[in-house]
């Protein structure tokens, strides 16, 4: 699943080509090439105004999308969206995994002893108890 991409050459680029290329990554699956293809779009940024829009410090930001490490979901959702750039999830073909099955609710209160009230303590609720 590990496709080799190409390293961009540093310079101006459009927001489309960044796209094409983090999105290229992300379609390998491959955490590597994730974090590179976003390392090198910060690099086409101004990187102290990316690391301070993401609220990062500018070398957690180059450490981050080095390729040593990986970084949180945290720190990828923010420096995508410091360059103004978001995640999009997408369905895609193929095998996956079964969703679970839902359990009926009724089929639930019937197996619990009948009828069920809820009895409300400020916002929460406690778990629900048979009438009596």
């Amino acid at each position: 699943m590990s496709e080799k991409l190409d390293t961009p050459s540093i310079g101006p680029r459009s927001r489309d080509e960044i796209a094409f290329h983090i999105n290229k990554a992300l379609k390998s699956s491959d955490i590597v090439a994730i974090c590179r293809a976003i390392g090198d779009a910060t690099r086409l940024h101004n990187i102290s105004d990316v690391a301070k829009k993401a609220r990062i410090e500018r070398p957690s930001v180059y450490r981050a999308f080095a390729g040593q490490q990986f970084p949180n979901l945290s720190t990828v959702l923010s420096v995508l969206d410091a360059m103004g750039f978001q995640l999009k999830v997408t369905q895609r073909r193929g095998q996956r995994a079964k969703l679970a099955r839902t359990r009926n609710v009724e089929s639930a209160k019937v197996a619990e002893g009948g009828p069920t009230r809820e009895f409300k303590i400020g916002h929460r609720a406690t778990k629900p108890r048979p009438v009596r």
